[in-house]
């Protein structure tokens, strides 16, 4: 029984080749069980939820995709992560706002909500390196950014209006839809995702998409509170007595 192939299947099909997916990888990302086995053999037809979710995530423009144009790519990602709140203090001067550990697993839903941003403490650090920009202070959590950044210790991190002024050199705290992560960032040949990658070699990169990066924050500076008592003073001073010690067990199996 012969099944025709309709030009939006067979586009389906081309989106899926460009960007070298089998049918069940493609799937997981759409969100269909299993594969794409059966809209591609034309047994299952193309839902609006599928062609948003192909508009989302790789730009594909839906009248391409049906034959209404000729363009197969619309560019809807800008790479826009800027913050999308800006809080200031009495004097209307942009402030600090601090971001614990908790109060991270709320941020990613919350992320627009100004009144949300009140609850949270904010500061000013009156210097001339955190003028002229947004900052924002965020609670490290875990320890994939280790020895760089320990668990516990807070970063400031300095908004990124766009994807493309990221370098791959920097740290950043990336506030995803689902979850707020510290990594480095890798650019990826494909425009539509990046890695993220920990300095802790034990956690694996993660691949995810530019569109679902809601904000970026350019790590510049960070505070910790667990500061070792012991200086360079005190070193030189403990191994100065290590040596005494030595010279005296010396003397002593002398005599």
């Amino acid at each position: 029984m012969g099944t025709d192939i309709t030009l939006e299947i067979r586009r389906f099909k081309e989106i899926r080749d460009d960007h070298n997916f089998t049918q069940a990888e493609f799937a997981d990302l759409l969100g269909i069980k299993n594969s794409t086995a059966d809209i591609e053999r034309g047994r299952t037809k193309l839902s609006g939820k599928l062609v948003a979710e192909l508009l989302r995530q790789f730009g594909v423009n839906p009248l391409w995709l049906f034959g209404e144009s000729s363009q197969k790519y619309l560019s809807v990602n800008k790479g826009d992560v800027s913050p999308k709140v800006v809080t200031v203090n009495s004097g209307e001067q942009e402030n600090i706002v601090l971001v614990n550990q908790k109060a991270a697993a709320g941020y990613p839903q919350n992320v627009q909500d100004v009144g949300w941003y009140q609850q949270l403490p904010a500061f000013d650090i009156p210097l001339p390196e955190y003028r002229n920009a947004t900052y924002r202070g965020f609670q490290v959590e875990g320890d994939s950014m280790m020895p760089n950044l320990l668990p516990g210790e807070w970063v400031l991190g300095k908004a990124v209006p766009s994807i493309g002024e990221v370098s791959n050199s920097k740290i950043y705290v990336a506030v995803l839809y689902d979850s707020v992560l510290v990594k480095k960032i890798q650019k990826l040949d494909d425009p539509y995702k990046i890695l993220l990658v920990s300095i802790n070699e034990e956690y694996a990169p993660l691949e995810v998409l530019i569109n679902d990066i809601q904000e970026l924050w350019q790590i510049n500076s960070k505070l910790t509170f667990s500061v070792d008592a012991t200086s360079e003073t005190g070193l030189l001073r403990q191994l100065q007595q290590s040596m005494d010690e030595l010279k005296s067990e010396f003397k002593t199996f002398k005599q």
